[in-house]
């Protein structure tokens, strides 16, 4: 054999996925991707993502598992939890052989309008935020921004906002210092360039009339809030209101290879594990999709994956499925596994000095694995083990799915976390495998349509695996 042939017989190849397409393929990547841009453009939240995929599901034959009273083998039936996160379940043979579960979230990195957000100064009217996730600051001033969310009333009515996102919707922005006079600004470190208290969503200049008195520009606003939607100021405090880039998702690059769009960490895992979970009949093994709220800031709360809630859903199908004994939950977690979907951060060849070549994701090469995440010396990380690796990449290898095996930048530089961790400790095999991305936790991400597809069939064939 000459060496040629033994590099393409013994090297990692880890190449282009673009290069195989064909033009049959390639239209077929493009139409998911269509479906999926349409996707981000309608889910903005946790909430409405909820609500997308809630609404989906019962599309396709699932029902709420409170509204069944027994299961059995093919049942397809959801559990939502509070409206910020949901689990999707298709019944397969014999639960107690282990479940194959894919588990994604669907918060994302934002500005949440504080308790009490509106005030005036100088003439103007503004929200307070607090951001949520991690966030460059800078990147938040001076683009569009629209408000998403609910309020609640004392007496229980919802009221379900959505500002900036229509062409006849006004926007909302935080302004940023003009260069003329921000020398002082621009010689601070960019993580002390803009503090948190001064994202400030500027929203109105108008005053209630001509009189003298102080706050008429905030009590305008009020005033037109009430006329709209009822309100008062103290409805504020029992509201979730979230600031997110009014940007629309769309296709990236003069070849459209790419997508472009906010919240792709990690609504790009979702929608693609949802599509698989909708795809797959009668499949072997019990399989479950999980969407889950709060991961960007740490899985807590009730709608976390801390919370008990997913143990609750699946005892409730061991209850409805009459089977259910002590311990046997933590016995079929033990027999389980699962593919932590979560996006990684692709190597970007403007900032490749954080990156280690050798074992970076890059767009267009595929779904990736990372073996363990965290930071430095692997602290907060699962760290999947050989067998788990394998049996995974032969599931991918035996369905002709694309992947890339990596870490998320070199080891002293930083690193990061998903929700693997809190599910490995239930006993269950897992390994995070998702999308690459560029710009993570920027209000504009790009991905590769290629992956995203990739993700697709590599979710579809592990919820089929035996």
């Amino acid at each position: 054999m000459d060496k040629d042939e033994l590099k393409k017989e013994l090297f990692l190849n880890n190449k282009n996925g673009w290069e195989s397409v064909d033009e049959s393929k390639r239209k077929e990547i493009f139409e998911f991707s269509k479906d999926y841009i349409d996707f981000l453009n309608s889910v903005k939240t946790e909430r409405e993502a909820v609500t997308f995929i809630e609404n989906l599901l019962v599309t396709n034959g699932f029902k709420n598992i409170n509204s069944v009273t027994e299961l059995k083998v093919n049942d397809k039936v959801f559990f939502v939890n509070r409206e910020k996160s949901i689990y999707a379940a298709i019944i397969g043979k014999d639960i107690t052989s282990g479940i194959n579960i894919i588990g994604s979230h669907i918060d994302s990195p934002r500005l949440d309008l504080k308790p009490n957000p509106i005030y005036e100064d100088s003439g103007f009217a503004y929200f307070k935020t607090h951001y949520y996730g991690g966030i460059k600051k800078y990147q938040w001033t001076s683009i569009p921004l629209a408000i998403h969310g609910i309020i609640v009333k004392s007496d229980g009515t919802k009221i379900n906002i959505s500002i900036g996102e229509k062409n006849e919707d006004p926007i909302l922005t935080i302004t940023d210092l003009l260069p003329h006079l921000a020398m002082d600004q621009m010689q601070k470190k960019m993580s002390e360039g803009i503090n948190g208290e001064d994202l400030n969503l500027l929203i109105g200049n108008i005053p209630y009339d001509k009189d003298n008195d102080g706050s008429l520009v905030k009590l305008n606003i009020l005033k037109l809030l009430n006329d709209k939607y009822g309100i008062k100021e103290i409805d504020f405090t029992s509201s979730e209101l979230e600031a997110v880039p009014a940007f629309r998702a769309k296709s990236l690059g003069l070849d459209e290879s790419m997508v472009a769009g906010y919240g792709q960490d990690d609504r790009v895992c979702a929608y693609t594990s949802l599509r698989a979970l909708l795809d797959i009949n009668n499949p072997e093994k019990t399989s479950i999709c999980i969407f889950a709220d709060k991961e960007e800031i740490g899985s807590v709360g009730n709608t976390g994956m801390y919370s008990r809630s997913f143990d609750t859903f699946v005892s409730i199908i061991l209850n409805k499925l009459g089977i259910n004994t002590p311990n046997l939950i933590d016995i079929i977690f033990n027999k389980s596994m699962m593919l932590s979907a979560d996006v990684d951060g692709a190597l970007d060849p403007i900032y490749a000095s954080v990156s280690e070549k050798n074992n970076a994701s890059f767009l267009g090469h595929g779904i990736h694995m990372n073996k363990y995440t965290g930071s430095r010396g692997k602290s907060g990380a699962s760290d999947a083990n050989a067998e788990y690796v394998a049996k995974v990449r032969n599931i991918f290898e035996t369905n002709n799915v694309s992947y890339q095996i990596s870490e998320l930048g070199k080891v002293d530089v930083g690193g990061g976390g998903t929700i693997a961790y809190i599910l490995a400790n239930k006993g269950i095999d897992v390994i995070d495998c998702g999308v690459p991305v560029l710009s993570m936790h920027s209000p504009y991400e790009v991905t590769s349509k290629f992956d995203i597809y990739e993700a697709y069939k590599g979710y579809k064939a592990f919820l089929n695996w035996r």
